[in-house]
């Protein structure tokens, strides 16, 4: 008895099953429909099929009252009969079935992070991508909240989990997750894929505004200039893999070791004046110029909200007004004896001369966002944790009352500063 050889070789290249695999399903399949015909001889059965000829060779087995081989003996198969062939039919779809089922699972398993690319596939409430033998679920809340995904378009997602199901593997992929964001600039930035630059941190509202820190190991290459591209074309490939009308705003700024100076930065397109850390309860403390606050806030406090989870530092706006307004309050009040020089209240006048400053400095702030809808002056670190499939070295504190000697980012409008997408 012989099987062809090549027509396993069909069913190895439509399915992606290895051909050993093919193999042994296609024994174990021929032994339990043998097992089934009554002209079997034995308790068991074994088949064994050369891999170069095709020939088949059955061994019938007798078994013990224990379930142990005491004899095995070749056996020329007979005709089988129509019920016998369907068993054998089914238990090779079955096992072919689970190995195909394996080959994926096998397949994604470990690619968590890894993008993929696929057709969207609108079923019911659900949506796919269809990665040609597999298919990857996008669930709802991985989703672009502002973006509308058409049946049959091309689409970009990441691998953040694989399951294994009784009917094969379920990959599960997002387009909100910020490890999207680091695999579509390792497309587009040659020098990322080379080792050369490095994207230490990131910080992502999705469909919104996502900020990029990044670094370079080599002192020749400008890693915001090469992230944003020629023209802005990198950093703009980017922006429209993330949403079809290229609505994300994405920020590069530069990775600093110095906390001070990565908290400017990452309040980039805004100007810095200086930065105050106070390690003791993770706060930094940002003075901007008057014309800046409003910027370095963002629309509903995005911008700052963002610094805050890119640098792990929770961030406290103010204008140069208003900082210069509470530190003349308050050096009067010390001078008056009124609070000791840490600003503690030191009477009933001390209290009420640090509610005054307060409120001075209250109204220079409002004085600077005059006209403006932002209100928001600080921004907590852990809003939205990020967990990356990339390097991202805490930040260590520094020293309290770090002062930003000048100005640490670039130009205040949006549009003129090169490492932003609008």
């Amino acid at each position: 008895m012989k099987i062809d050889i090549d027509s396993l070789r069909q069913i190895e290249r439509e399915k992606g099953i290895d051909f050993l695999t093919v193999v042994e399903a296609f024994e174990t399949a021929l032994a339990s429909a043998y097992k089934r015909s009554v002209h079997a001889t034995g308790d068991e059965a074994r088949v064994s099929v050369d891999r170069n000829s095709g020939e088949v060779t059955v061994y019938a087995q007798e078994l013990d009252d224990e379930g142990n081989i005491v004899s095995e003996w070749q056996e020329t198969p007979r005709d089988f009969g129509r019920i016998v062939a369907q068993t054998a039919k089914q238990v090779l779809l079955q096992r072919l079935r689970e190995a195909e089922r394996e080959a994926t699972y096998g397949e994604f398993v470990g690619r968590e992070g890894d993008i993929i690319a696929g057709t969207v596939s609108l079923q019911g409430n659900q949506t796919y991508l269809e990665l040609g033998r597999q298919t990857a679920l996008l669930p709802y809340a991985e989703q672009i909240p502002n973006e509308r995904l058409e049946h049959g378009a091309h689409s970009r997602a990441v691998v953040i989990e694989v399951q294994r199901r009784d009917r094969g593997a379920q990959i599960i992929a997002s387009r909100t997750h910020p490890a999207l964001v680091v695999g579509l600039f390792a497309l587009e930035v040659p020098e990322i894929e080379q080792g050369l630059v490095e994207i230490r941190g990131i910080a992502r509202e999705a469909g919104h505004r996502t900020k990029v820190a990044v670094m370079s190991k080599d002192a020749d290459v400008d890693p915001v200039g090469a992230c944003v591209g020629p023209g802005g074309q990198r950093a703009r490939g980017v922006q429209k893999e993330l949403h079809a009308d290229e609505l994300e705003r994405i920020d590069i700024v530069r990775w600093a070791d110095e906390p001070e100076q990565l908290v400017a930065n990452a309040l980039s397109p805004a100007k810095v004046s200086s930065v105050y850390l106070y390690p003791d309860d993770g706060t930094a403390l940002v003075v901007v110029p008057d014309y800046q606050l409003s910027l370095a806030i963002g629309r509903e406090g995005q911008n700052a909200r963002l610094a805050a989870r890119l640098t792990g530092w929770r961030i406290d706006i103010k204008s140069e007004s208003q900082f210069d307004a509470e530190q003349q309050a308050f050096q009067e009040a010390l001078e008056a004896g009124l609070i000791d020089e840490y600003g503690n209240p030191l009477s009933e006048e001390g209290e009420r001369a640090i509610e005054a400053a307060f409120e001075s400095a209250e109204s220079a702030r409002r004085s600077a966002l005059e006209d403006e809808e932002d209100d928001v002056a600080s921004a907590e670190p852990d809003a939205a944790p990020t967990d990356l499939p990339v390097s991202s070295a805490p930040v260590t504190p520094g020293e309290p009352l770090t002062t930003a000697e000048e100005p640490l980012v670039s130009d205040d409008e949006p549009s003129d500063d090169p490492s932003s997408t609008n």
